[in-house]
């Protein structure tokens, strides 16, 4: 849920900044889950999200490419294609605008909505995330690095924010305290991680490699649950294939559906070289399907959707 997980971050990163009485404000507004599991994630069929969700996919696919502002009633019209009640639309628009995604304008009696600054370095970042995952890795070098990091003792709020962006970061957990990624170029990602929680002067990294003893692929899957991952990708297979658009307003539904689904994955699969993964994987077949349907759908959603926007 790339871009909910975004925004959840940003709003949970600004709490500890806050007075205690507005942190208790504030984490009223923030679900007490993030996805940070895969087992939550695959009891969710594709499209069956939250309208908050929903929405942010259709800003992401549609309106931040288009630069314009976009009404009430076009957002309306076009979660209602994937059976978003009214209310909870305008729900979740008052709330995108509370957190400062979006912002309002009136003309008449007429509403139209447009990115703020902030909206758009959200869905810019969780579009490079989402359509940049599963490209083709360059071969691993063999080298690990090591994190050497704890949230502090008695806060489950502090030890589910480390355990959630690490794992958005592509680290794993060997044992309490201490994460694993095969991608020691991200230390500057991880650190930053690390600032943003108040965690950085604690925790050390280290970059290595396994000595005589010790398996890659072992620690993969000691690290990763990666055959949870390999059934939530043959899902998402199984539930690409069934649809079948033939409107352009179903093309639309099909396209919000897939992108809905495969933005969850960057937080539920590490991204591992080829050399660390179960044989065959089935990451590399779901990114192929859910790059030749985007590209599919794209024409005739695009079609329904400027038909939407249509004074």
């Amino acid at each position: 849920m790339c871009y909910i997980y975004l925004a959840m971050v940003k709003s949970s990163v600004e709490l500890g900044s806050m007075p205690s009485a507005a942190r208790t404000r504030a984490r009223s507004t923030v679900p007490s889950t993030l996805p940070s599991t895969v087992r939550s994630a695959r009891r969710r069929d594709v499209g069956a999200a939250s309208a908050r969700s929903l929405l942010l996919t259709v800003l992401g696919e549609f309106v931040l490419p288009a630069g314009e502002p976009v009404w009430t009633l076009t957002l309306v019209e076009g979660l209602g294609l994937l059976a978003v009640e009214e209310k909870a639309i305008r729900q979740a628009l008052a709330r995108a605008a509370r957190e400062g995604w979006i912002t309002p304008s009136r003309s008449g009696r007429r509403t139209s909505w447009r990115l703020t600054p902030a909206g758009r370095e959200l869905l810019s970042t969780g579009a490079q995330r989402i359509y940049g995952f599963q490209t083709p890795a360059p071969t691993w070098a063999g080298t690990w690095l090591l994190v050497l990091a704890s949230a502090p003792a008695g806060s489950r709020q502090h030890r589910h924010l480390l355990r959630t962006r690490l794992a958005w970061s592509g680290l794993g957990s060997l044992a309490p305290g201490v994460w694993v990624s095969a991608h020691p170029g991200r230390q500057p990602e991880v650190r930053r991680v690390l600032q943003d929680l108040g965690m950085a002067e604690g925790a050390t990294f280290f970059v290595a490699s396994l000595g005589e003893l010790g398996d890659p692929r072992r620690i993969a899957s000691q690290a990763w649950d990666l055959a949870a991952v390999e059934l939530r990708y043959e899902r998402f297979i199984r539930q690409v294939q069934d649809l079948r658009p033939g409107t352009p307003r179903e093309s639309f539904a099909a396209q919000v559906r897939i992108v809905q689904e495969w933005r969850r994955f960057p937080l539920l699969d590490p991204g591992l070289p080829a050399e660390l993964l179960p044989r065959p994987w089935r990451g590399a077949a779901a990114a192929d399907l859910f790059r030749r349907k985007h590209a599919q759908w794209k024409p005739a959603a695009d079609t329904a959707w400027q038909a939407l926007t249509r004074p």
